[in-house]
């Protein structure tokens, strides 16, 4: 990926973009608790990383937060494992990493910003996300070995 790296700091808390700060193995234990990352495998977060932009939220060196958007950095971005650790929630973390996708100068000329959601449908919904019945277009998918 050629994206910028985007650096923000908030009182004791960095933001960045880069991956080379994040700790994958800290990430993976995060996903392993949520209700959609418990199957990934470091290899495949790591692949996933290195071909999307990512945002980390660390204190100290400590990450705190992870969010990454797949995308041709042209004209669409899917976003995806938006997590925020479980000691360090309520804090607007979650939003943060959100304005701050939103912000990416890479990410301004997208025509489509898309995600899916079970449970933080106000957060999406305060940047602006709606859901996709504007379109007739169908969504559809292929699940190999499904």
């Amino acid at each position: 990926m050629h994206d910028k790296i985007v650096e923000q700091r908030r009182g004791d808390l960095l933001l960045s973009t880069e991956r080379a700060r994040i700790d994958i193995d800290g990430v993976l234990e995060m996903l392993h608790r949520s209700h959609w990352g418990h199957t990934i495998t470091r290899d495949i977060l790591e692949r996933a990383i290195a071909n999307s932009v990512c945002i980390g939220v660390y204190q100290g060196a400590r990450q705190l937060a992870f969010a990454r958007a797949i995308t041709d950095l042209a004209t669409y971005a899917y976003l995806s494992d938006v997590i925020v650790h479980e000691e360090a929630r309520g804090r607007g973390i979650g939003s943060w990493m959100i304005e701050a996708i939103l912000a990416h100068p890479d990410f301004q000329h997208l025509r489509r910003i898309a995600l899916f959601t079970r449970d933080a449908r106000e957060l999406y919904e305060r940047y602006g996300f709606a859901e996709g019945t504007t379109s007739a277009s169908i969504y559809m998918e292929r699940r190999p070995g499904a």
